[in-house]
């Protein structure tokens, strides 16, 4: 028995010979709010931690930008960079950061996990989601343009 792939037509779009489909629907009015006052909460939160454990405003000036390098990853296509930002802009590493720090008793670790979630909080609050791999303006916040 011989097993045929069906028409292209039938298929649908393929990872490798079409164009990434549209991102979905982002949310809007309130939820979208809400979402944005959580990264505001986020990011003063992470920044009264960071002043609790006893930072250099200096080091955390210096610091906080640090996630944005993973952009550097869309120079080698929307999708690799989707993947770099992505991997670097959710709470997940901080908070791995954070309890490692609190495993081992590393203060440090502690500080730079707070700049790290502060940066994300304030790119949340000010509508920078995470990435598509369709543009780097499709976020699953929404597009990226005026409020």
């Amino acid at each position: 028995m011989t097993i045929m792939a069906p028409p292209a037509s039938e298929s649908g779009p393929t990872r490798f010979t079409e164009p990434a489909a549209p991102p979905p629907a982002a949310p809007a009015g309130v939820p979208r709010l809400l979402l944005r006052l959580e990264g505001a909460a986020a990011f003063a939160g992470a920044l009264v931690a960071y002043q609790w454990l006893g930072g250099s405003w200096l080091w955390f000036a210096g610091l906080f930008l640090v996630p944005d390098l993973s952009m550097l990853g869309y120079l080698a296509g929307p999708r690799p960079g989707a993947i770099a930002y992505n991997v670097v802009h959710t709470y997940l590493g901080p908070a791995l950061l954070a309890l490692a720090g609190l495993l081992l008793g590393s203060t440090t670790a502690l500080q730079v996990a707070a700049i790290w979630a502060a940066h994300i909080g304030l790119d949340r609050a000010l509508g920078y989601g995470l990435k598509y791999r369709t543009a780097f303006a499709d976020t699953h916040l929404g597009r990226l343009g005026p409020i």
